[in-house]
């Protein structure tokens, strides 16, 4: 038990910083109300759970622990649906309802299709 919380942790930890470090360099790299750097993160986190769920479902491939680590951890500490849920707020607050559409049913949209695209990738490989 005691393993797994710490595998959880350093996941989570590890998640994090790549969010962090990949938000620093979007929003240093591009100058927009739209929250471009959360879009990116999200759909790349469902990217890989997708992947990773469908190793895990492959057999052998991914331990238990390893689920653990990557995505409970890794995964959960990576994306930001409570950043996605702010942000979405201060669309509207600001009055910017197109991109307010854009972001909510945009992030949706693409989250599943990555979810599947990063499954199927797998099982056809």
């Amino acid at each position: 038990m005691l393993i797994n919380i710490i595998l959880v942790g350093l996941g989570g930890a590890s998640g994090s910083i790549g969010r962090y470090l990949c938000q620093k360099w979007v929003n240093e790299s591009y100058d927009h109300s739209f929250p471009l750097a959360t879009f990116l993160i999200n759909i790349t986190g469902c990217l890989l759970i997708g992947i990773l769920y469908a190793l895990g479902e492959k057999g052998n491939i991914l331990s238990q622990q390893t689920r653990l680590l990557l995505i409970t951890g890794f995964c959960g500490g990576f994306t930001t649906f409570s950043t996605f849920a702010f942000e979405n707020v201060s669309l509207i607050r600001t009055g910017d309802l197109f991109y307010f559409l854009l972001y909510s049913i945009g992030s949706v949209i693409a989250g599943i299709i990555a979810v599947y695209l990063g499954s199927l990738v797998i099982k056809l490989i």
